[in-house]
């Protein structure tokens, strides 16, 4: 097949046209294509009067080696590259031990579906529950402000992605397409097809239920198993290398002990006792940056005018979303942050007398307001200590004082952006109504971050408005705290995927420091696999 791409129609285009740009773009008669198959598909709003469809296609031509030999300087016309995801490694028939799997996130799920899919009948402990049953604890915190701590945004099968917009795009670098064979797994499991080739796919909490429920039921199949309510308490290391995990009891009487020699560590950021547990092991990790911040609320038509202009709301391109950047001048760089169209900010803490904030949205991104993280970085050298675990507490010094700002009870603090921007307490919300769930407590933030946080974001705000108009708005709503962007510690380890001092161990995903997002933290479980598969298969007479 050939790769083609650049091809730019207007919006309102029908297949044939399509069509027919192809073949003019080519040179071809209608009976030289074969077969067209979108591979990406993004939209140009750079021009509001007259936004454009900008596709890559995959076609199928009756005579593709002459058309490579026309278009040999062309740079977008190429072959296309094989995608099709390859096995590395088969599952022995003599494995002592099956690999064991901490984490059913978007890392875990994938760690846990190649293995599965090689034959290793992989062993999944989830400390939280089944997607339906901590969706139920989920909302007793947005409803009734009852926290579950095991059971919440963060805790729970399909980790903290499955209560979020969904995004399915990333910016690392994917030379073997593992991001495609991500995209294909989720197609099976029921996303819609469109996540193939649109430019910034997004599926949305709902459907994110089901599908992660379709690829349990895929693992199972194939002979894994996923223990539920199943928090790793310890680990078991003799000689340098891994040989169990202990989980923790809740009858007083000791944990239940799990022989293994491969562990895939898929925790999550929030893993805060694991974090503490492997620290008192021994286990290699460093304190890393991550960035604090709040969230902002804006009418979403606000976004759709400015970012598409007269074309705003058109069925075709959907809610807008935008992606913000902006170097203060007291070195810090504040930025948007898992921007969500047509969403909500939910309730994410997993510990009590904590306030934590998070955004999503469902598939149709319909809801009345656009929400953002506002979010500045962060440095172990802010943290106030040279502690591993420095940034742990750092994060919950600011998410306890948003639970005193926001009344004690799990509401947030909030406040409108004209008077974050004066400096003055709220004592009331205004046009923007909040939609963090519980409630919105009015108050001055300002005491609610580090003030180098406070002074970037005040600079910003007024930068944002000049490239959205009416950023700065006065009714913008900021919700306090957002500081979960990412996990404040790497687990170390080496080319092989394995913790540098502890064998068999496989630090993997987001918690681990290797991923930010769905997409990449699903690669990145893909990868650990793999490790896993290959070092069993290959390496297996390092084993003792």
């Amino acid at each position: 097949m050939i790769r083609i791409t650049e091809l730019r129609l207007p919006l309102e285009h029908t297949p044939e046209e399509l069509t027919a740009v192809v073949l003019q773009r080519l040179k071809l008669e209608p009976a030289d294509l074969l077969t067209l198959h979108i591979h990406k598909r993004s939209a140009d709003a750079r021009k509001k009067s007259a936004p454009l469809f900008v596709y890559s296609l995959d076609l199928e031509l009756a005579d593709e080696a002459a058309v490579l030999v026309r278009f040999k300087d062309d740079l977008h016309v190429k072959p296309t590259p094989d995608m099709e995801y390859q096995f590395v490694a088969r599952a022995p028939a003599n494995l002592p031990h099956r690999p064991v799997v901490v984490g059913f996130g978007p890392a875990g799920i994938f760690a846990a579906l190649i293995l599965a899919q090689s034959g290793f009948r992989p062993l999944v402990l989830e400390r939280g529950k089944k997607v339906r049953e901590r969706t139920k604890d989920t909302w007793d915190l947005w409803r009734r402000h009852e926290l579950h701590p095991e059971s919440n945004v963060q805790f729970g099968e399909g980790g903290a992605g499955t209560f979020s917009d969904g995004k399915l795009y990333t910016q690392i670098r994917d030379p073997r397409h593992l991001g495609r064979k991500v995209l294909t797994e989720f197609v099976k499991a029921g996303a819609p097809e469109e996540i193939l080739y649109v430019s910034k796919p997004h599926i949305g909490t709902f459907r994110l239920v089901s599908m992660v429920e379709k690829m349990r039921a895929e693992i199972e199949s194939l002979g894994g198993e996923i223990r539920f309510e199943a928090r790793v308490e310890d680990l078991r290391i003799e000689d340098g290398r891994v040989r169990g995990v202990v989980l923790a009891s809740n009858n007083g009487n000791g944990g239940e002990e799990i022989r293994a020699d491969h562990v895939i560590l898929a925790l999550g950021h929030s893993a805060r006792d694991t974090f503490a547990m492997l620290h008192r092991r021994g286990v290699f990790m460093a304190a890393k940056p991550f960035s604090v911040g709040f969230r902002i609320e804006h009418p979403q038509s606000l976004i759709d005018k400015a970012r598409y202009g007269s074309f705003a709301g058109h069925p075709l391109l959907g809610a807008a979303d935008y992606k913000l950047v902006h170097h203060a001048r007291n070195g810090r760089t504040v930025y948007s942050f898992c921007m969500c169209p047509g969403g909500q900010v939910v309730a994410a803490t997993s510990e009590e007398g904590c306030v934590v904030t998070n955004g999503m949205s469902q598939y149709s991104r319909a809801e009345r307001n656009a929400n953002s993280g506002l979010v500045v970085d962060v440095a172990p050298a802010d943290f106030g200590g040279a502690a591993v675990l420095a940034g742990i507490e750092f994060q919950r010094r600011w998410e306890r004082r948003a639970f005193e700002l926001g009344g004690g009870n799990y509401d947030a603090p909030g406040q409108r952006v004209g008077d974050f921007l004066a400096g003055r307490p709220s004592e009331h919300l205004g046009a923007v109504i909040p939609s963090y769930q519980p409630g919105v407590h009015p108050t001055d933030l300002a005491t609610a971050l580090p003030d180098f946080a406070i002074s970037a974001m005040r600079e910003a705000i007024p930068a944002f408005d000049r490239q959205i108009r009416g950023f700065a708005m006065d009714d913008a709503v900021l919700t306090g705290v957002e500081t979960r962007t990412s996990s404040p510690v790497r687990i170390t380890r080496g080319r092989d995927c394995q913790s540098l001092n502890v064998r068999g161990l496989y630090p993997a995903g987001e918690g681990a420091g290797y991923a930010g997002g769905i997409l990449s933290a699903a690669v990145d479980g893909i990868e650990v696999a793999e490790a896993v598969a290959l070092f069993v298969t290959l390496g297996a007479r390092d084993r003792v």
